[in-house]
């Protein structure tokens, strides 16, 4: 597929999928998300790591709503229809990949593009950085997740008062809620983003069986979670970079993990 809203490349191993729209501060529309879906399903083919931007100087600004704006002389639009179409598919294909997702946030994370940075398995943001639920103000609610992950990362009652006042929450503020992982000078995202990458694209098969485990955890009991770990346990047992990473502690050198 050839990308017009997107840039995608391969370097160490780490896929940098950027959002190409700087005009509309990167806003999400069709062709985008399409090319979105497409970039992540070829990343889980050739690299270990992603790492989720926006080129210019926002992550995105939400849905693009000057196209939403023809349908308003249809009493019968359904605007949830795009999110089933092709929004939710890309927030679930983050979330069910085995690769490690690293987001990299400068400007505004708004609207949809709020739950698409919050998807990250590891989230760094610039000081410009800030979250914006915006949907009360044009009369919709939160989409991409966002009610999801807002409420479990900063709790039900901080999320409430997010989604149903539209506020902002910068990335001081997102930092001191557990919201994002690392809140650096704008000019440090990238490098601080790829750095944690690479990190990650060198690790062990391991690392998707980490990441299914922690989404798993945050609705199932304990006790599915324990079953879920043992299951897991046999998985990255059988693997070779279980082999490689004992062989290495015995000998006393660093693993040279192959992902397999």
């Amino acid at each position: 597929m050839d990308y017009r809203y997107i840039t995608y490349a391969v370097s160490d191993a780490v896929a940098r999928i950027a959002l190409n729209d700087p005009a509309t501060l990167n806003a999400s529309n069709e062709t985008m998300s399409t090319e979105l879906l497409d970039a992540l399903g070829r990343a889980q083919r050739e690299a270990r790591a992603i790492v989720l931007t926006g080129e210019g100087r926002s992550f995105c600004s939400g849905a693009n709503l000057e196209s939403a704006a023809q349908s308003l002389t249809n009493p019968d639009r359904d605007i949830g229809a795009l999110l089933e179409r092709i929004l939710n598919p890309v927030i679930i294909a983050i979330k069910s990949m085995d690769l490690p997702v690293v987001t990299a946030v400068r400007g505004a994370a708004a609207g949809f593009g709020c739950g698409l940075a919050l998807s990250g398995d590891v989230i760094v943001c610039g000081e410009s950085g800030y979250f914006f639920l915006a949907f009360r103000h044009v009369g919709l609610l939160p989409d991409g997740g966002s009610s999801y992950l807002l409420a479990r990362a900063i709790g039900r009652v901080r999320a409430m008062d997010v989604m149903l006042r539209g506020k902002r929450i910068s990335g001081a503020q997102a930092l001191d809620w557990g919201l994002i992982t690392e809140l650096v000078p704008d000019e440090a995202v990238e490098d601080t983003a790829m750095a944690i990458a690479r990190e990650l694209a060198s690790g062990p098969r391991a690392l998707g069986y980490i990441k299914h485990q922690a989404w798993a955890a945050l609705d199932d009991t304990l006790e599915t979670v324990l079953t879920g770990e043992r299951l897991y346990q046999r998985l990255a047992g059988r693997s070779a970079d279980f082999t490689e990473g004992v062989t290495a502690f015995l000998e006393k050198r660093k693993p040279q993990f192959s992902g397999k």
